[in-house]
């Protein structure tokens, strides 16, 4: 999809909720300007998608539903931060990385294991010494953690992603906090596509009985997690799903984390 049409759907958006631009980035001698929607609200939901150019559900639901998100998220007194396309080149050109090759994800914080030994992801359980947040990266990463360290963490934060490498219709997540809060959601979700359980995932995740995986990668909602949000969570659905079954799995989740938001507690 051309991103400039994308981005006239979000200016779009302006009676709904203030539209800004956090940064812009240049790719391949084009600029492009990043989003922040927001929504004033008592307690707070960010949502973040488009991480992945070749994961395009997400940007797209939130530029499709964007109002009826808004509605529902005002009826309950919660704010929203949505970031709605952070890696802009990757999407118009469907490639998960942006066009100069840099990987935006994984590349929030990292972690010393042991005196001067660093890991950006823990592949197993270990104890750390500390974590520090992470200066390098690629140019949308940092323009978009630049943005989100200005504000206090929020009561809950939805990543949503797709799944480029399992095959058929379905969905998982990778989740922090209590997850007997998100089960209803996965209930939900199973009514439209498959829930992956207990099923093997990528290299070092398997998911469990509930389609969640709890794993310490150094993205957003890892960072989150490690600042006390007690609802953190990066949705996946297969790019196989037809756009409507994505759109309405991430519709669950947002309006759930929207509910999650509304309990407030940190």
């Amino acid at each position: 999809m051309n991103y400039t049409d994308y981005a006239q759907r979000i200016r779009s958006f302006v009676t709904l909720a203030e539209v800004a631009e956090y940064g812009r980035v240049t790719e391949g001698g084009l600029e492009y300007p990043l989003f922040r929607l927001t929504v004033p609200g008592e307690r707070w939901l960010v949502i973040t998608s488009g991480f992945h150019g070749e994961e395009p559900a997400g940007p797209l639901t939130l530029a499709e539903h964007f109002p009826e998100v808004v509605a529902y998220a005002r009826e309950r007194g919660v704010g929203l931060r949505v970031y709605p396309c952070i890696n802009p080149s990757g999407f118009e050109d469907g490639t998960r990385y942006n066009r100069s090759g840099e990987k935006p994800n994984n590349d929030f914080m990292r972690y010393e294991v042991a005196p001067g030994e660093w890991k950006g992801e823990l592949n197993r359980p270990q104890p750390i010494l500390r974590w520090v947040l992470f200066d390098g990266g690629p140019k949308e990463t940092r323009a978009v953690r630049s943005d989100l360290a200005r504000f206090p963490p929020p009561n809950a934060a939805l990543d949503i992603h797709q799944d480029n490498y399992l095959g058929g219709e379905a969905t998982y997540a990778y989740t922090f906090g209590d997850k007997k809060a998100y089960r209803p959601l996965v209930d939900a979700a199973a009514r439209h596509v498959t829930v992956v359980r207990n099923q093997k995932v990528d290299e070092n995740n398997v998911t469990d009985a509930d389609g969640l995986i709890e794993y310490h990668d150094g993205s957003i909602t890892d960072w989150y997690m490690r600042q006390g949000v007690p609802f953190a969570t990066a949705l996946e659905t297969t790019t196989p799903t037809p756009l409507a079954k994505c759109h309405a799995v991430n519709l669950i989740w947002i309006r759930g984390f929207i509910d999650l938001a509304a309990r407030g507690g940190r």
